[in-house]
């Protein structure tokens, strides 16, 4: 009895199953996945279109056109209080908006270049001591070479900051030669715009040159037209200080006067015309004073045309009777250079 039930309930047990042995395996359907955006471009990649509310970021290796400003009184005393608020330029006419404003004083990159001439003989230790002593007043971060020049042109002491080797440079000097003047400039213009130092704090490194000469260009194969040119192409400021012999002040305004006057004019910097070797200690002075109270300024130029053209600057402030110095313009990118 027992194995007739258990034999009726293996033959339900079958019948059940049998439908379902019949059904055709159906493919398992994976779960639909909503569409994806594409990733967006990363900022600032050509091609990239901006996020609605957001502004377009600039594109890497903007041209920034830097400016260094030297403000005074009607008194001639350096004026170091102005904001940014205070200070309007205008490029071609046209006014733009600044991008860096910075009162603190950025390390310099300066050329000392001194003239080793014959006619420098006698008055040679009066120079290296003024010269010396303006080495003194470098800051710590400042670097500085010397070079020397007769109808050559002689680097006593590569760019550093290590004052006991720049006087030691000033030291090595010796008189004797012609003046070759544009020659000497247009050396040191070439080097400074090699030079490529980072300060420690990554900001960019002021450019200047100080020349002293006490007669005209005798034996230069660059002309004046040349130098003047990659003068207004460097980003340094040139101060001119021109030892006038007492004894051609009948002669008026010397072509070495113009020279040096119209250099300094264009890049911002100062030119002086002491009578006498002994004031040149409060010469040096002077500049060493104007390059520690200037104003660091730059902006984007409204005009991206790369189109290698001179573009004039003017620079004011809106506080009344100060007078401002920078370089008077400068030249744009061409095409070539992107």
């Amino acid at each position: 009895m027992l194995t007739r039930l258990l034999v009726t309930i293996v033959a339900v047990l079958a019948v059940m199953a049998a439908p379902a042995a019949q059904q055709p395996s159906q493919p398992a359907q994976p779960a639909q996945q909503p569409s994806q955006p594409p990733p967006p471009a990363p900022r600032g990649e050509p091609g990239a279109a901006p996020t609605q509310g957001q502004p377009p970021a600039f594109r890497a290796g903007v041209d920034i056109v830097s400016l260094n400003v030297t403000v005074t009184d009607s008194a001639g005393r350096y004026v170091t209080d102005l904001s940014e608020a205070d200070f309007q330029v205008f490029e071609s006419g046209a006014k733009q908006a600044l991008t860096v404003f910075n009162r603190r004083e950025n390390p310099i990159a300066l050329s000392l270049l001194l003239d080793s001439s014959a006619s420098m003989e006698y008055k040679l230790p009066t120079l290296q001591a003024a010269a010396s002593n303006f080495v003194q007043r470098l800051k710590p971060h400042d670097i500085a070479e010397v070079v020397d020049f007769d109808g050559g042109v002689t680097v006593r002491q590569a760019f550093t900051s290590n004052h006991a080797e720049l006087e030691r440079g000033i030291q090595q000097m010796s008189a004797g030669g012609s003046t070759a003047l544009h020659n000497a400039i247009y050396t040191a213009l070439k080097g400074l715009k090699k030079l490529q130092v980072p300060s420690s704090d990554e900001e960019t490194r002021r450019q200047a040159l100080i020349v002293f000469s006490d007669g005209q260009d005798t034996s230069s194969l660059v002309t004046f037209e040349d130098v003047l040119d990659l003068a207004k192409r460097s980003e340094t400021a040139i101060y001119t200080i021109g030892l006038r012999d007492p004894h051609d002040q009948a002669r008026g305004f010397s072509s070495a006067e113009f020279v040096l006057r119209q250099l300094a004019l264009e890049t911002g910097g100062r030119s002086f015309f002491p009578s006498n070797i002994s004031d040149l200690s409060t010469v040096y002075g002077q500049i060493a004073d104007e390059l520690s109270n200037q104003y660091s300024i730059g902006y984007v130029s409204s005009n991206q045309k790369r189109d290698g053209a001179w573009r004039p600057i003017v620079v004011q402030v809106t506080r009344q009777n100060l007078t401002t110095r920078t370089k008077k313009g400068y030249f744009a990118p061409s095409a070539s250079s992107r």
